[in-house]
C-alpha cells in the first residue's frame, strides 16, 4: 500500500502538472474509439503494451477476457460492452487473450478449482474452446496446449459477442469492427487472428 501511496504523490507532483490541459478536457468527458476487453491479469497493462494515453481506450478486464452470450445474466461485462458500443459508439471492439493466462490453465486441470465456486462457474464461458483444438494439439505439450486453447478462448468470446443483436447490427451498419488478439508476456508480441488465413498471424509484419 506504501507504494500505492507513494506512486500517487508521484503523479500529482509530476505526471498529472505535465498533463493539465489534457486532464481538464477529459474531465469534461470522454469519446475513445475503441474498447479493449482483456483478462484481469495483473501482467497485462494495455496502455503500455499499446502505448496508448488517458482517454483513448475503453478497457474492460475480467478473468479469461470472457464475454458472455445473449440471453445470460446481465453483468459488468455484458453493460459495459452495451454502453461502448450503444452510447460512446466505440469504432473497434478488440477482444485479447493473453499468454500463461490462469483461467487457461484451470480449463486444462480444472481439479485445481476445487472449493473456488465462482472461479468453476466462470470457467462455462470458457469450456466450448476445446471445440476449436484439433486432435494434434490436445495431445501436445503444455505450453503449445496452453497456446492454442487461449487462441481458441479469444475466438469464443468473438462467437459469444456476435450473440448480441445490438453488436450485430452495429457490424452491418458498418460503424464497429471486431478483432481478435493474443498477447505473449515473454516477447511483448501481439498475434491478431486473420480471418482469410484462419490463424493468428503477428500484429506487427
Amino acid at each position: 500500500m506504501d507504494r500505492l501511496i507513494e506512486g500517487h504523490k508521484k503523479f500529482l507532483s509530476e505526471a498529472f502538472p505535465a498533463r493539465r490541459d489534457q486532464f481538464h478536457l477529459l474531465a469534461e468527458g470522454q469519446q475513445p474509439e475503441t474498447l479493449f476487453v482483456t483478462c484481469a491479469d495483473s501482467r497485462i497493462v494495455p496502455d503500455l503494451i499499446l502505448q496508448t494515453q488517458p482517454g483513448d481506450l475503453f478497457i474492460c478486464r475480467n478473468a479469461g477476457n470472457v464475454i458472455p452470450r445473449a440471453g445470460e445474466p446481465a453483468g459488468g461485462v455484458s453493460a459495459t460492452i452495451e454502453y461502448a458500443v450503444e452510447v460512446l459508439r466505440v469504432r473497434h471492439l478488440i477482444v485479447c487473450g493473453h499468454s500463461d493466462c490462469g483461467v487457461i490453465r484451470a480449463l486444462m486441470a480444472p481439479q485445481s478449482l476445487q472449493g473456488l465456486t465462482s472461479v468453476s462457474d466462470w470457467l462455462q464461458h470458457v469450456e466450448p474452446a476445446w471445440q476449436y483444438v484439433d486432435e494434434v494439439e490436445r495431445n501436445a505439450g503444455e505450453l503449445t496446449r496452453h497456446t492454442a486453447l487461449t487462441h481458441a478462448n479469444v475466438l469464443v468470446q468473438l462467437d459469444n459477442l456476435k450473440t448480441h443483436e445490438y453488436i450485430r447490427r452495429a457490424i452491418d451498419e458498418g460503424r464497429l469492427r471486431i478483432h481478435g488478439w493474443y498477447y505473449d508476456i515473454l516477447s511483448g508480441i501481439i498475434e491478431k487472428y486473420d480471418e482469410h488465413a484462419g490463424k493468428f498471424l503477428p500484429l506487427v509484419g
